[in-house]
């Protein structure tokens, strides 16, 4: 999935912001577990805005997003 662009509403991007920086304790937990690359060197990403929603955690990499 090399250069996809994955569109998202603009309104979204202040409150994903706010998300990552109030993050609950298990969302605290599995990001202390899969970021820097650690899991078979794949890089994910926290509190994505995509289409209308904001995912928890996203691999562009697998296309995989975990909510």
């Amino acid at each position: 999935m090399k250069n996809r662009i994955i569109p998202y509403r603009k309104d979204l991007k202040e409150k994903a912001r706010d998300l990552r920086k109030h993050s609950t304790l298990a969302e605290v937990l599995l990001w202390q577990e899969i970021k820097g690359k650690r899991i078979k060197g794949y890089q994910f990403h926290r509190q994505v805005p995509m289409l209308d929603y904001i995912v928890d955690f996203y691999c562009h990499e697998l296309a995989l997003a975990i909510e």
